[in-house]
């Protein structure tokens, strides 16, 4: 959700770096060997810990695990003492240069995009050091972070980037001001769309031409706007947005990249026609009915839902009151995906408080009073894990997360103590992740605790 007052600076976030390589690679560590002994495994799906064994990484996988998974004279032995081994956790709806600034900062005359860039590394280092070690970026300029992160010039997790948003006139990624007109009958674009903060697109052609740019750019999946916002000031919450010929042209670009289109949508009308152009992936979904939300998982695609945080005290009436209108609908949404075994993936969709970004952690409590402290944990590994893999081959990273098992990737945390007993040790990182390693790598080493 990105508000209309953004239209005055986001063509400043992008950044000058725009064009990347489509499949920009992480870097990969030497072939080191790490062992964590006598530590209980949480798999990512298990309802339980293991009992006490080894596990052994070389590179950036996980090469073994059993108590005789041992090792050359050179590996780094981690003595676990008996602490929880788990996968690293995953965030599947974030804005990552939107959540590091404030309104105030995003408007200032002197931003630049590379003081953006940097401000929003400041906060991805943060996140990698709360545990979690990929995140889904659900619009927003990203490119050249991700491309940062992954050369090493920055710290953070892995990006699965989808780069601007597509939206028609007047949806809710139409960041334009008032005084500026529109490019069909104008020609001129607005300063928005110049950088790549958003596509305004109306008409198959165009969606068609939008989805192919972010794909150019090394989009992982496709962002549209396919409903009415509760932070932007032009598009009620109730709207429809984008056609059925329109989602289906963005759909099969989509898939002849062998990837996907998710929708930001909140209503019935919005989801049930997404749903039948064919989009996998519906973010937020707060408003709908039960017989929609059934109907998601009758087609197979996935609901990515969120705790949104309570409107700001500055947000004028409107905002506040469609704020609160979504805030309401979620128990009713979690309810009924639970109720109907929906594919599920959870995300936090912070912005413009980059002091909230702290909360992150503590976000995934509050889905304690729907579900068992094993189902959370599966949900911000396995599950999550699950969603970044409908990228197929435009996946930036080749490999499984999500779980701790042979051959996977070396996204780990250990845990002081057993958060399946006790869920809360998770939002307390500091002081509860004594190491945490991404891609075989210490990000975290438990000698610095």
């Amino acid at each position: 959700m990105i508000p209309n007052a953004f239209g005055r600076i986001a063509v400043f976030l992008l950044s000058a770096s725009l064009v990347v390589p489509a499949q920009a690679q992480d870097v990969k560590p030497a072939q080191t060997e790490t062992v964590f002994r006598n530590v209980r495994v949480f798999d990512g799906h298990s309802g339980r810990l293991s009992a006490p064994t080894s596990v052994t990484v070389k590179g950036n996988v996980i090469a073994a695990i059993g108590p005789g998974s041992s090792t050359s004279s050179g590996a780094h032995v981690i003595d676990g003492k008996g602490r929880t081994l788990m996968p690293g956790m995953i965030d599947v709806h974030v804005h990552l240069t939107f959540s590091a600034l404030t309104e105030p900062q995003l408007l200032s005359p002197d931003l630049t995009p590379q003081s953006a860039e940097v401000a929003a590394a400041v906060q991805a280092k943060a996140m990698l050091l709360r545990g979690f070690t990929a995140v889904r970026d659900m619009g927003g300029p990203i490119f050249g972070l991700k491309a940062g992160i992954d050369a090493g010039k920055y710290q953070g997790p892995r990006i699965w980037p989808s780069g601007a948003v597509i939206s028609q006139t007047s949806g809710h990624g139409d960041f334009r001001l008032p005084s500026e007109r529109s490019r069909r009958f104008f020609g001129k674009p607005a300063r928005a769309e110049e950088l790549g903060a958003t596509f305004i697109a109306d008409g198959r052609d165009e969606v068609l031409t939008a989805t192919r740019e972010n794909l150019r750019f090394g989009a992982s999946q496709i962002k549209l706007m396919a409903g009415g916002g509760s932070s932007s000031e032009y598009d009620p919450l109730d709207v429809t947005q984008y056609l059925p010929e329109e989602l289906s042209a963005a759909v099969a670009a989509a898939q002849d990249w062998g990837t996907y289109v998710a929708v930001h949508a909140y209503t019935p009308r919005a989801v049930r026609r997404a749903l039948d152009a064919g989009v996998q992936s519906i973010e937020h979904g707060q408003l709908l009915d039960e017989a929609t939300i059934k109907l998601i998982g009758e087609r197979g695609a996935w609901l990515s839902l969120q705790n949104l945080p309570p409107p700001l005290p500055g947000d004028p009436p409107e905002r506040r009151a469609k704020k609160m209108e979504v805030r309401e609908g979620s128990d009713h949404a979690w309810a009924w995906a639970k109720k109907y075994h929906l594919k599920l993936a959870w995300g936090t969709d912070f912005l413009f408080r980059p002091e909230e970004n702290r909360e992150q952690n503590a976000y995934i409590l509050r889905l304690k009073q729907w579900f068992a402290p094993a189902e959370i944990l599966k949900m911000v590994t396995y599950d999550n894990a699950q969603l970044l893999a409908l990228s197929g081959e435009r996946s930036p990273y080749k490999g499984k997360l999500g779980v701790v098992e042979v051959g996977a990737l070396a996204d780990l945390i250990l845990v002081d103590g057993d958060p399946i007993s006790d869920i809360d040790l998770i939002a307390d990182p500091e002081k509860n992740f004594v190491a945490i390693m991404k891609d075989g790598v210490f990000v975290r080493d438990p000698a610095s605790k």
